[in-house]
């Protein structure tokens, strides 16, 4: 019978290096903070020149590269030098995402290109990137930002649901791969979050009305996604792989 871990060392990343995407503002950002409170080195990235400050921010031992996620050799590049500064690459937290909204029947062919680029493109370009020191030493943890949108539909979001979907589908097959070569890999599905962004794209009576469609009528703060994502990129979750873990509020419970 196997000894059960500490649960402070299950939850503890010393010694991890992190990389998050999409980690100047928002999520990103608190995903960021959440890893460096709990001892890991952190790289962020983001094509936001201001991810320095934030990289700054947090102290000590923490870095930042602009690059975007969509360019390969960029791509390449960010991961060969976080590798040479850290030793190697622990965890990725794939969060970059773009959301342009309008109607199907008139969505631009441009917006939907970009959407599914950065969403999906940029999320497989990062996973594959950082897959073969991770497998090589058959140990890693990849978490994916998918979205309630990847489950149901919403007026207005043809491509970011499309993308999304794309994302759950592509976590489960990199953990099916990956998972017995010691990578787990899973996706993460919020609701509507209370960043910046997500509140002036749900203002006003809009918002009023989705916080009342769902169970616990609020949105999600930031800090509860960063606390999903640390749960996913844990010791606590070693069994976890192929999972969307919904922070929904029960919204997509019918």
């Amino acid at each position: 019978m196997t000894e059960t871990p500490s649960y402070d060392d299950l939850l503890d990343f010393a010694g991890k290096t992190v990389v998050i995407t999409g980690a100047a503002t928002g999520i990103g950002r608190a995903v960021a903070e959440a890893f460096a409170a709990k001892n890991a080195r952190v790289a962020l990235l983001d094509r936001d020149a201001a991810v320095s400050g934030v990289a700054a921010s947090l102290g000590s031992g923490h870095i930042a590269h602009v690059v975007d996620v969509t360019d390969e050799r960029g791509v390449g590049q960010v991961v060969e030098a976080v590798t040479q500064a850290f030793g190697r690459i622990d965890i990725l937290i794939n969060n970059a995402g773009i959301g342009p909204l309008a109607p199907a029947e008139s969505y631009a062919t441009a917006d939907w290109d970009r959407t599914l680029t950065v969403n999906l493109k940029g999320a497989f370009l990062m996973a594959r990137a950082v897959a073969p020191g991770m497998l090589e030493r058959r140990s890693g943890r990849i978490v994916n930002m998918a979205s309630q949108a990847a489950i149901i539909g919403i007026e207005g979001h043809v491509a970011y649901c499309a993308s999304k979907a794309g994302i759950v589908g592509m976590t489960n097959c990199m953990a099916l791969e990956w998972g017995p070569r010691g990578v787990t890999v899973n996706a993460l599905s919020p609701t509507v979050v209370e960043t910046e962004l997500g509140l002036s794209g749900w203002a006003g009576e809009k918002g009023e009305r989705a916080r009342a469609a769902i169970p616990t009528r609020r949105f999600a703060k930031p800090w509860e996604i960063a606390a999903s994502v640390l749960y996913l990129a844990s010791g606590a979750a070693a069994m976890v792989n192929g999972a969307n873990l919904k922070i929904d509020g029960g919204y997509t419970i019918a």
